[in-house]
């Protein structure tokens, strides 16, 4: 049987053309919403049970990059995703625009402090490619800077996979036409207002040059140890299967254990 996520996982592509991904795509497919519910619960239970072994073997951590435009849903997949996991195996960091004391550091300095730690599993919502993103797009790093910014990008990734960090990379690739209308529901639902950022509409204009860097920053730091994953993401329900998928399958192939007890212990009876 072929792997329906096998053409989403982009390695050391350097002919890659985000125009040639359908952002509308249900990769994983399901007969119905229940059915759809009902897989993606199951990918909750999955994660949570390997989140308890991994925090337990405390060996090793994950980290999962979420990258994407506004209303991609990095909260959203965040939540779906780790919806059965227990809070103290987790730690989630979103990266916005650095503090007079981050930029006067390099790029990777306030990054490298939120690494998972061992045991741990860790979500960037945004990330280091903010420095090769949105950096970029704004005129504070030239195209020059960001080609050494990518290598040093994926030589801070390899760092980490070589100290027992899983790394899963997923851009969440969204259609203007969705991103105009969930801007337009954070300004006609009450209940939405408070995620309305008026800058976001500013940003959206600037699609073409967003969609540039993605498509260089993918180009330039995917590997064989580190790949990408472009998700679909007009598509919630699909989105959420598509990365809790990635996540269980990357905790699957870790297959953390739960320590044994030391054996002077396995005949104790407690008094």
């Amino acid at each position: 049987m072929s792997n329906p996520l096998k053409p989403y996982r982009i390695a050391d592509d350097r002919k890659l053309d985000l125009a040639t991904f359908d952002p509308t795509t249900k990769v994983l497919e399901t007969r119905d919403d229940a059915a759809l519910g009902a897989a993606l619960k199951a990918l909750q239970k999955e994660i949570g049970e390997y989140q308890n072994r991994l925090f337990a073997e405390g060996r090793r951590s994950l980290l999962l990059v979420l990258q994407g435009m506004d209303t991609s849903g990095k909260d959203g997949t965040t939540i779906a995703t780790f919806e059965q996991t227990h809070p103290q195996g987790l730690t989630v960091k979103a990266f916005k625009a650095p503090t007079s004391d981050e930029a006067a550091h390099d790029f990777l300095w306030r990054v490298h402090a939120h690494a998972p730690a061992r045991g741990m599993i860790t979500v960037f919502n945004r990330s280091h490619y903010e420095a090769v993103i949105a950096e970029r797009v704004l005129g504070l790093a030239s195209v020059r800077e960001c080609k050494r910014r990518y290598v040093q990008i994926v030589d801070f990734e390899r760092m980490l996979v070589e100290h027992d960090t899983m790394i899963v990379k997923c851009f969440l690739h969204l259609s203007q036409a969705e991103q105009k209308g969930r801007l337009q529901s954070r300004i006609d639902d009450p209940k939405k207002h408070w995620k309305f950022n008026p800058n976001d509409l500013v940003e959206r204009q600037r699609w073409a040059a967003n969609m540039d860097a993605y498509t260089d920053a993918i180009r330039n730091t995917s590997t064989k140890f580190v790949p990408w994953w472009i998700v679909p993401s007009d598509s919630k329900p699909h989105r959420n299967l598509m990365v809790a998928t990635l996540v269980r399958n990357a905790l699957a192939k870790m297959d953390p254990q739960y320590p044994a007890l030391d054996p002077k212990y396995r005949d104790l009876k407690v008094e």
